[in-house]
């Protein structure tokens, strides 16, 4: 296998509402597609919002689960005032704040959100992080 993810794909409640965070709040380029799913280009990565249940449906599983998913996904920004700012700004758009942004063990600034569907995000200000 080439080291590589192409897509992230993120099963939502309720498309309609989990595109406009993504696309507004966020920023996220939209790449036009049908109605029924959603697709940003971050780089050679797509990420992808599709119903809840038919992701489920696809990948031959049941939709219930809630809580805790094990996973986070990340964003890396220039500084800890931007981490500060982009945590002030999902909050506007319906995200809860899990963790405000403050110093890291590792040398950073980092805090955590969750989406309107509960994915979890991490902000991060890592000035060893070589993408930013």
């Amino acid at each position: 296998m080439e080291p590589r993810i192409s897509l992230i794909t993120l099963g939502v409640s309720d498309l309609g509402r989990a595109t406009r965070f993504y696309q507004e709040c966020l920023g996220l380029p939209r790449i036009e597609t049908p109605p029924s799913v959603t697709f940003f280009e971050l780089g050679k990565t797509w990420l992808a919002l599709w119903a809840w249940e038919s992701l489920a449906a696809d990948a031959g599983l049941a939709p219930q689960g809630t809580g805790f998913r094990g996973f986070a996904l990340a964003h890396n920004v220039r500084s800890a005032g931007e981490v500060d700012a982009l945590l002030a700004r999902v909050a506007e758009y319906g995200a809860t704040v899990t963790k405000k942004g403050q110093p890291t063990d590792w040398g950073g600034y980092s805090g955590y959100f969750t989406d309107p569907d509960g994915f979890l995000w991490e902000i991060a200000c890592n000035p060893g992080f070589p993408h930013v």
